[in-house]
């Protein structure tokens, strides 16, 4: 951690303090692989993904950098999914979050378990006592976009990530899905969103599903 802030000292001081800058930027992911062994077994999507996301999150700290209440720097041992659920009969949604776990089925199994729990709340926090280190997770299963920005209030002081995915399409034979990124960059610069991206695509090209629903 003490050496990440040595590394990023004059970004932070410019991205953070002198210039406050956040961007974002949106992407394809590639998971013909992953659909297809999804569905084999029997599995939904959207929490594997979920799994996928909070997998790669956990390995880097400059996507678990946060301010304190007192302003100052710091990394979250781990981050936790906070993710959206959509009620259609109002048209609107929720959100959940959701134990981080290395175990895939460990996760998938803990997905379905607050799904079941709180799946049918439909406040704004459908679960409660959402833990401080969550980052967010959303999705736009009805349109497959090109681009994606939130423009949040006061939203220069946010540093942890947030990820929206939209509708998945067919092209050439494959099956891709947008993925919109948003990030300060005072946490992380183009590289790290980068391998990020490569990291994800490598984790749904090599996705083995361990167990049959």
């Amino acid at each position: 951690m003490d050496d990440l802030f040595a590394r990023r000292k004059q970004h932070i001081q410019h991205y953070l303090y002198d210039a406050p800058c956040t961007y974002s930027l949106s992407v394809e992911l590639d998971i013909t692989h992953l659909l297809s062994e999804l569905k084999s077994r029997g599995l939904k999507l959207y929490p594997a993904l979920i799994y996928g996301l909070s997998r790669i999150v956990n390995r880097h700290e400059e996507f678990r950098m946060y301010l304190n209440a007192d302003q100052q720097l710091c990394v979250y041992h781990e981050v936790h999914p906070l993710y959206t659920i959509f009620h259609p009969e109002s048209e609107t949604f929720s959100c959940l979050w959701s134990r981080n776990r290395e175990d895939f089925p460990a996760f998938y199994q803990g997905y379905l378990n607050d799904l079941k729990q709180y799946g049918h709340c439909t406040g704004f926090s459908a679960k409660p006592d959402a833990p401080e280190n969550v980052f967010n997770i959303s999705c736009l299963p009805w349109i497959a976009f090109t681009g994606f920005q939130l423009n949040i209030q006061g939203g220069y002081t946010y540093l942890l990530p947030i990820f929206t995915f939209g509708k998945y399409h067919s092209e050439n034979g494959r099956t891709l899905m947008p993925l919109a990124i948003q990030v300060h960059h005072a946490a992380c610069d183009g590289f790290h969103v980068a391998r990020l991206v490569q990291e994800l695509q490598k984790w749904a090209d090599e996705f083995k599903a361990p167990f049959r629903i």
